[in-house]
C-alpha cells in the first residue's frame, strides 16, 4: 500500500465523509505552482487552493513575513490587545476597493464570515430584513451564506431549514439564454410577489461566478444594481472572495463596471493561504454596529495581516495584475486549439484574467451539459500530474485557477499533460 493509500484510508477512520477529498495525492510540500506529495509524484497545479494561493505556494516573502510574526507573537484577539499589523492592513484595503467614498474595514477567518457580516452590517444600516442574491451563486457553507447560495447539491441538500428573507433572482447566462433583463424581471417580480423593495436591507453578488461557472456579471447589470440601491435605499454587497487580488487581471473585478460597492467582502487570495478575510466598506455604513458587534476570536490573525500585508506588495511588486491577464491570454490560445479540434465538446470559453473556464457539452449543444467527461477529466487528472477543478450550475465546466506567479513554462507543461489527459478520456 503507497503512502497516499495508508494516509486515505487514516483520514476516512478519522475526518467526517462530509469532508470529503478531490484526490488521494496528500501533499508533503509545494513552490510556487507546484506540489509534491507522499509518494514523491509532482504535480502541476491549476487550482491553487481554490484561487486562495495568488502568489504561488510558499513564496519567500510570505514566508518571512510570517515567520518574523510569529516569533513575536501569534495571537492576542483583536478585539482584546489589537496591533498594527490589522490597522495597516485595513488602512491599504480601504485605499484599495474602487471608489471615493471614505471606507472602513473589518477582519474575521472565512469568506462565509465574510458574507455573514455583510449582511449583518446591511441590516444594522438600514433596520430591513431581506436579503437578494443570484441563481447560481456561491457564498459560504454557514447557514445564512448556504441560504444565499443559488446551487443545492451538495451545498445546501439535507442542511434545512435556512433563514428567511432570502430571495434569488436568475444570473444572466449568456450561453443558457439567460439575459440581463431576465435578471431585472426577476428582481421586479420580487419586489411584486415576495417582498418590497423598502423590506430589503441588501443584494449581493459575484461579479464573476466562482462555483457557478465563471460567468462575469454584465456591466449593464451592474450598474442597473447600483441604481436600484440607490434609488431604494439598499446596500450594494459585491463578493469578491475568489475574484479579488488580481485574479482577474483588475485588482478587483469590480473596476471594470467603474461602480462603488456599498460592502464588499473579501478572502481566499488576501493572504497566500493564511486563514484572514475582510469586509470593506463605505465608514457611514461599516460603523452602523454597535462597538462589539463584529469581530470573533481569531478575526485579524497577526500571523494573517502580516501575510497579506507581504501578498498586497508582491502583488505591485511583481506586477501579478497585468501578469493574470497575460496567463489568461496564454490559456485561451491552449483552449481554442482545444475547441477547434473538439469542436462539439467546448461549448464556451470565459476568460477573466487568470480566472479561465471551459464549459463542455455535448453534440456542440448548450442545453447538453456534459457533466460525464468533466467528471472523468477531474477523476484521472491525478494521474496526468495535474490539480484541477470543475464547477458550473450543471457541473460541467473545468476551472483553471493557477498562480499569478506560473512560469510560461508550467503553463505549457500544464497544458501538454491536459491534451494528453482529454485525449485519453475521449478515447
Amino acid at each position: 500500500m503507497s503512502n497516499n493509500q495508508k494516509l486515505q484510508e487514516r483520514k476516512s477512520n478519522a475526518i467526517a465523509r462530509g469532508m470529503g477529498n478531490l484526490y488521494s495525492s496528500f501533499v508533503t510540500h509545494a513552490k510556487n505552482a507546484e506540489l509534491w506529495d507522499a509518494d514523491g509524484n509532482r504535480y502541476i497545479d491549476f487550482a491553487t487552493g481554490i484561487a486562495v494561493c495568488n502568489t504561488g505556494h510558499s513564496h519567500p516573502k510570505v514566508v518571512e513575513a510570517v515567520q518574523k510574526q510569529v516569533a513575536n507573537f501569534s495571537h492576542t484577539c483583536l478585539m482584546v490587545n489589537p496591533y498594527e499589523q490589522a490597522v495597516e492592513l485595513a488602512e491599504k484595503l480601504n485605499t484599495l476597493v474602487p471608489g471615493d467614498t471614505p471606507k472602513k474595514s473589518i477582519f474575521v477567518s472565512t469568506g462565509a464570515e465574510a458574507v455573514e457580516n455583510a449582511v449583518k452590517i446591511a441590516r444594522a444600516y438600514t433596520g430591513r430584513r431581506g436579503t437578494i442574491a443570484f441563481a447560481g451563486g456561491f457564498h459560504g457553507r454557514t447557514n445564512l451564506s448556504m441560504a444565499l447560495t443559488g446551487k443545492t447539491v451538495p451545498y445546501k441538500h439535507l442542511f434545512g431549514p435556512f433563514p428567511g428573507d432570502i430571495y434569488h433572482a436568475p444570473y444572466p447566462m449568456a450561453m443558457h439564454g439567460i439575459t440581463v433583463e431576465d435578471s431585472i424581471r426577476g428582481i421586479e417580480t420580487l419586489f411584486k410577489t415576495s417582498i418590497e423593495a423598502r423590506d430589503v436591507a441588501a443584494i449581493i453578488i459575484e461579479p464573476v461566478q466562482g462555483e457557478g461557472g465563471f460567468y462575469a456579471a454584465p456591466v449593464s447589470l451592474l450598474t442597473y444594481l447600483r441604481k436600484l440601491c440607490d434609488e431604494e435605499g439598499i446596500v450594494l454587497i459585491i463578493d469578491e472572495v475568489q475574484s479579488g487580488f488580481g485574479r482577474t487581471g483588475t485588482f478587483f473585478n469590480l473596476e471594470r463596471a467603474g461602480i462603488e460597492a456599498d460592502i464588499m467582502t473579501m478572502a481566499k487570495g488576501i493572504a497566500g493561504g493564511y486563514p484572514i478575510s475582510a469586509v470593506c466598506g463605505k465608514a457611514a455604513i461599516m460603523d452602523a454596529p454597535l462597538p462589539g458587534g463584529l469581530g470573533g476570536t481569531y478575526g485579524g490573525s497577526p500571523v494573517g495581516c502580516a501575510a497579506a500585508l507581504a501578498v498586497l506588495d508582491i502583488i505591485e511588486e511583481e506586477g501579478l495584475v497585468q501578469r493574470a491577464n497575460e496567463i489568461g491570454a496564454q490559456f485561451e490560445k491552449r483552449i481554442q486549439a482545444v475547441s477547434k479540434k473538439y469542436p462539439d465538446l467546448v461549448g464556451d470559453i470565459r476568460i477573466n484574467g487568470a480566472m479561465i473556464a471551459m464549459e463542455l457539452v455535448t453534440n456542440g449543444e448548450a442545453k447538453q451539459p456534459n457533466t460525464e467527461v468533466t467528471q472523468q477529466i477531474i477523476a484521472h487528472a491525478q494521474e496526468a500530474g495535474l490539480v484541477l477543478l470543475s464547477c458550473g450550475y450543471y457541473g460541467n465546466v473545468i476551472r483553471f485557477l493557477p498562480a499569478l506567479t506560473i512560469t510560461d513554462e508550467l503553463i505549457a507543461e500544464g497544458f501538454d499533460k491536459f491534451d494528453a489527459l482529454l485525449a485519453k478520456v475521449l478515447t
